[in-house]
């Protein structure tokens, strides 16, 4: 098999590429370029999983980055097991056919309790004092010893936060390169998430996106230098496009001021009780899932938020099925957002009785995601040593929080979920591949493409039958 290497820049688009990314402008103008057609939600799992199953959501049952586990009746986002993607991946299907293949993946999600033969995943160590330290999860384990060793403890708040940085992304790139020296796999998968955070933060409109672009591009370069350096064949491409909002929408808000949420209070807090709420929304992004509890009152309640500003479709039943998401971890409703708009988790109507986790980087407690979480709060007037302060409180032995989180929705100028109008705002797919390929792609062609660049003497209208 030809050894290939699939880079996952994410938020990468063909908008993107140019004067601030000089490398892989000219490593672009060298190879073919396709936009790929994203599955909806166009996140981060469902895309993942949709590229190495070659199934849409509704077949391998990634929904979202996270659903309510009904037989739980909790909301649990960002779980790792792979035993939840309900399809084989694409280094099973290639195992089969070669049993001398090996796969090591990166960082692409799901990536505890795989079948892939080398892996590395973020998995913070959660102490019983409360404290959580930055930490790695591989397969084989001690690869988690070899990597932190030559290239320091994993970045944990350098990879999601206020802090989010380069830093997070280039130590996956430089763990990648000592594992492919090590194990010399196969296939590689390389996760680089940097562009996904001041493109929400700041939007794909603001200057400042420069100093982004430029700094993932010297990263990608290296990576390319490298592997290509070892005969590999390369594929460079993107979970999602993000664009421009400027409207958050609170769903969960709505709901319970028409009296389908309700919360528990405690400690002065509220707390969503979705075991008791006839109808509650798991936000994500620009797409969000709506269980409810009553069937009797899907309609009345799709009609609801239908009239919802920023609101652009509202499907239940068969009509989920324009999305290929009718699975059953999906909600009874799936909201889609207009391309402007986002939604929120927000539940509460008094910020005063906010949970605690709203003001924390939390994202296992939060029914939803929640991208202010790589905010400090603007109103915290000297923010460095309060948090200096509390972190040395917590070295010490004593319990405190991090609430530095904003409450602010209207600080997220990016988000993604939705199909760009413009194909320049797609997620975007570069490869030096010889035979020829479409300008445009479906997610679930990322498979067979991964399967035909390994496969290269497979003949083109077996390898390419479903691009």
């Amino acid at each position: 098999m030809q050894k290939t290497v699939v880079l996952n820049v994410v938020g990468l688009t063909k908008s993107l590429i140019g004067k601030n990314t000089p490398f892989l402008a000219k490593w672009a103008a060298q190879a073919q370029q396709a936009s790929i057609k994203p599955a909806i939600p166009a996140v981060t799992c469902t895309a993942q999983s949709t590229y190495l199953t070659g199934k849409w959501p509704s077949e391998h049952g990634i929904v979202s980055n996270g659903w309510y586990f009904r037989d739980e009746d909790e909301v649990k986002l960002w779980r790792q097991s792979n035993k939840l993607v309900q399809a084989p991946k694409v280094w099973e299907v290639a195992k089969a056919a070669n049993p001398n293949f090996t796969v090591a993946n990166m960082g692409w999600w799901y990536n505890m309790n795989t079948t892939a033969d080398y892996t590395l995943t973020p998995r913070p160590q959660y102490l019983a004092d409360g404290r959580k330290l930055p930490d790695c999860y591989t397969q084989p384990a001690d690869l988690r010893d070899t990597l932190q060793a030559k290239l320091g403890t994993f970045p944990l708040f350098n990879y999601w936060g206020p802090k989010t940085s380069i830093k997070s992304s280039k130590w996956i790139a430089d763990a990648s390169k000592i594992t492919d020296d090590l194990y010399n796999p196969t296939l590689t998968l390389i996760y680089l998430p940097h562009l996904d955070y001041n493109l929400q933060r700041l939007g794909p409109s603001d200057p400042r996106i420069a100093k982004d672009l430029q700094e993932i591009d010297a990263v990608v370069g290296d990576l390319i230098s490298f592997y290509e350096a070892k005969g590999a064949q390369v594929m460079v491409l993107s979970e999602y496009g993000i664009s421009d909002v400027n409207q958050p929408v609170h769903l969960n808000r709505v709901l319970r001021q028409h009296g389908y949420i309700q919360v528990r209070n405690e400690r002065g807090t509220e707390l969503l009780d979705t075991a008791m709420s006839t109808a509650f929304a798991v936000a994500d992004h620009q797409v969000a899932h709506v269980y409810i509890h009553d069937k009797s009152k899907i309609a009345e309640v799709q009609a609801l938020l239908q009239q919802q500003n920023g609101v652009a479709e509202v499907l239940a039943g068969e009509e989920r099925d324009k999305y290929n998401l009718a699975h059953e971890r999906c909600g009874e409703l799936v909201v889609v957002a207009k391309p402007n708009a986002w939604f929120t988790y927000y539940f509460w109507l008094d910020d005063k009785k906010a949970p605690d986790y709203a003001r924390m980087v939390d994202i296992h407690k939060k029914p939803g995601y929640d991208p202010v979480e790589m905010f400090i709060n603007p109103k915290i007037k000297f923010p460095v040593p309060l948090v200096v302060g509390k972190l040395l409180k917590k070295k010490l032995g004593f319990r405190t929080v991090l609430d530095i989180i904003p409450l602010d929705a209207t600080l997220i100028k990016g988000s993604h979920g939705v199909l760009p109008e413009d194909k320049n705002e797609w997620p975007v797919l570069l490869t030096k591949y010889k035979r020829e390929l479409p300008t445009e792609v479906q997610a679930i062609d990322v498979f067979h493409l991964i399967l035909a660049h390994l496969q290269a003497e497979v003949p083109k209208a077996k390898a390419m039958e479903n691009v």
